[in-house]
């Protein structure tokens, strides 16, 4: 037993350093693809001196905490973002990690139990086109396809040849759940799209946030869709009520929605099946 523990604690803290470096790495990703530019070449380096980055420069979390947020070269203020992408990223491997109930009955935190261990490299890869999609979203009002169709292929693909995903044992089911949240993921919001394009004549949501929910559902099935469809909607109008309300964003303003999309989803990997259980058993309680 204890080298049982000792081993689970290895692989705890691997997830997270791993998660720590494709941040890094999704660093590059977000500043890069908006822009058309590879990924792979040229080197990382400092867009205000443009000096090529070392490697003892760029280990993540710990060279933005040793350099104290400036570059090595110049003294230029690196962005907060690098830092909180990579934090972000090592968390939710971790997370995803942990979802496996190896010493314990039921994963920590909450967490709703991953059926298999094949699971949590699938869940990786949401992580990573999710976080991706959220921060290009952020900073450019755009999604980028390889993340929404890309989403849409993969999840299509990978939920006959993995039926745990949509928690069933039949890669047939789990194809047909698979397509019909897309369907519903997809229809839902170009839906509410067209209404928004009709009430306030003009675009209302960007056809990026359709595909992403289509992708969404293409993962989990039409439950996760309503529920991200619901968490995003709440959570996206909370700041965008707060953004006006303290003089941040103006009521015509554009606001990107993907990113309540993509926490929402992410909510619903890790905790919506124990949430859906939960608020279904508000329906059925007999006294």
């Amino acid at each position: 037993m204890s080298d049982l523990h000792q081993l689970h604690t290895f692989f705890t803290i691997l997830s997270f350093l791993w998660g720590a470096c494709v941040g890094s790495f999704l660093n590059v990703c977000i500043y890069r693809i908006p822009h058309d530019l590879s990924i792979v070449a040229p080197r990382s380096h400092c867009p205000q001196c443009k000096a090529k980055i070392r490697w003892y420069h760029n280990i993540p979390i710990l060279s933005y905490a040793a350099l104290r947020g400036r570059c090595a070269f110049c003294g230029a203020r690196i962005a907060p973002r690098y830092v909180l992408v990579e934090l972000l990223v090592g968390v939710l491997f971790l997370l995803a990690w942990l979802k496996l109930p190896l010493l314990t009955d039921t994963p920590p935190l909450g967490l709703a139990a991953a059926a298999t261990p094949w699971l949590v490299p699938v869940y990786w890869l949401i992580v990573w086109g999710l976080v991706l999609g959220m921060f290009v979203d952020l900073e450019h009002l755009i999604i980028p396809d390889r993340v929404t169709l890309g989403g849409i292929a993969a999840g299509l693909v990978l939920s006959p040849l993995l039926p745990a995903l949509h928690r069933t044992g039949s890669p047939l089911h789990a194809g047909l759940l698979s397509l019909l949240g897309l369907a519903a993921g997809w229809g839902l919001l170009w839906g509410v799209a067209a209404a928004g394009r009709v009430m306030f004549k003009r675009e209302a949501m960007g056809f990026g946030d359709v595909k992403l929910m289509g992708a969404v559902g293409a993962f989990f099935g039409w439950q996760a869709v309503l529920f991200t469809l619901m968490v995003s909607s709440l959570a996206g109008s909370v700041v965008g009520i707060a953004l006006v309300a303290t003089g941040r964003k103006e009521m015509q303003s554009r606001i990107p929605y993907g990113p309540y999309i993509a926490i929402a989803a992410l909510v619903w990997m890790y905790w919506g099946p124990r949430l859906w259980a939960a608020y279904a058993a508000l329906f059925t309680f007999q006294p």
